[in-house]
C-alpha cells in the first residue's frame, strides 16, 4: 500500500477517507436530531412544590342528532325492568378501538354492534313503553330527570341512568396509537385524548398541537402548547364529541423520511469516495 510521507509521520490514506466519512455523517446525523425539548409544561420551575393554575370550566355536552344514548330504568319489578332496557342495537364504526359500555365485539367490516338508541334527524329517541323523548340540546341530567319523570307514572321509584356510548375522539399524527376512540365519560380534556393514544411519540411537536372541532356549518382549529401550563386555561381543553387532535411531527421526523435528502447524502459520499481515492494515486 502506497504510504504518503509528512515529515516524521506517515498516515494510511485509508485513514483519510475514514475521517472525511466520520466528519460527513457526524454533520448529517447532529442536523436530524431530535429535539431534546420533550418534557410537558416548562413553564413551570423544577424548585416548585406546589402551585395552583386556574382551569377551564366544564360545559356538560348536549346531545345532538345520531349520537347513540345508554339509557337503563331499573324498577322493582325484574319481568319490567328487562322490558324497559330492550335497547336497540346501533353499528358504530370503531375501528377495533376501545368500545363504549354495553358493546359487542368489532365487526369484520370494521365497525361494533352498541347497544343504545339512536337519536333520529328530528331530535328524538324511542323508549319502550315510555315513547317518544325529545333529546337534542339537552344534557344526559336533563333526559335522565326527563325520563325518570315518565317511568314514574307506571312504576314506583324507577332508577334512570343516560349516558352516551359514541362520545368519539380521532387522536391523528404522532402519537404512539393513532385512532378513534369512545371515551368512557363526557368529561374528556385534550390531555385524556392523548393519554389513551398512548402519548407522544418523540417526534411530535408539543408546542403546536390542532384540535378540530364541528361548529355547525364551520370547523374551528386551535393550537395548543403543551410546553405551557396555560393551556389549562384554554376554553378548548375540554374536548367535545366528534372532536379531532392532530399531533404534527418535528423536523427531525420530517428529515428522517426526506428522500431527496437521503439521495443527495448518497451522492455527496460517493463523490468524496472518489476524491479519496484519485487523492491517493496522486503522488504529491
Amino acid at each position: 500500500m502506497t504510504i504518503i510521507n509528512r515529515g516524521s509521520r506517515t498516515t494510511k490514506p485509508g485513514v483519510y477517507l475514514l475521517l472525511l466519512m466520520a466528519g460527513v455523517m457526524s454533520l448529517y446525523f447532529t442536523s436530524c436530531s431530535t429535539p431534546k425539548n420533550i418534557g410537558y409544561f416548562k413553564d413551570i420551575p423544577d424548585s416548585v412544590r406546589k402551585t395552583a393554575i386556574d382551569q377551564a370550566t366544564f360545559y356538560t355536552p348536549t346531545i345532538q342528532p345520531d349520537d347513540i344514548l345508554q339509557v337503563s330504568i331499573q324498577t322493582l319489578d325484574p319481568s319490567a325492568t328487562a322490558l324497559l332496557n330492550q335497547q336497540n342495537t346501533a353499528t358504530w364504526p370503531v375501528n377495533g378501538n376501545p368500545l363504549g359500555a354495553g358493546s359487542t365485539p368489532a365487526s369484520p367490516g370494521g365497525g361494533a354492534s352498541i347497544s343504545g338508541y339512536l337519536v333520529d334527524k328530528d331530535g328524538y329517541v324511542m323508549l319502550p313503553l315510555i315513547g317518544k323523548v325529545f333529546v337534542k340540546g339537552k344534557t344526559t341530567d336533563a333526559v335522565r330527570d326527563e325520563v325518570r319523570t315518565k317511568a314514574a307514572e307506571y312504576y314506583k321509584d324507577p332508577v334512570v341512568n343516560v349516558r352516551f356510548v359514541n362520545f368519539k375522539i380521532t387522536v391523528l399524527g404522532e402519537v404512539t396509537k393513532p385512532a378513534s376512540y369512545i371515551m368512557p365519560n363526557e368529561k374528556v380534556s385534550i390531555l385524556d385524548a392523548l393519554g389513551m393514544a398512548g402519548d407522544l411519540t418523540i417526534y411530535g411537536r408539543r408546542e403546536n398541537i390542532l384540535l378540530i372541532r364541528d361548529a355547525g356549518n364551520k370547523k374551528e382549529f386551535v393550537r395548543f402548547n403543551i410546553n405551557d401550563s396555560k393551556m389549562f386555561t384554554s376554553p378548548y381543553f375540554y374536548l367535545r364529541q366528534g372532536d379531532v387532535v392532530y399531533v404534527e411531527p418535528n423536523k427531525a421526523k420530517i428529515a428522517s423520511t426526506d428522500v431527496a435528502r437521503t439521495r443527495n447524502f448518497t451522492i455527496a459520499v460517493s463523490l468524496l469516495s472518489l476524491l479519496v481515492v484519485l487523492a491517493t494515486r496522486i503522488k504529491l
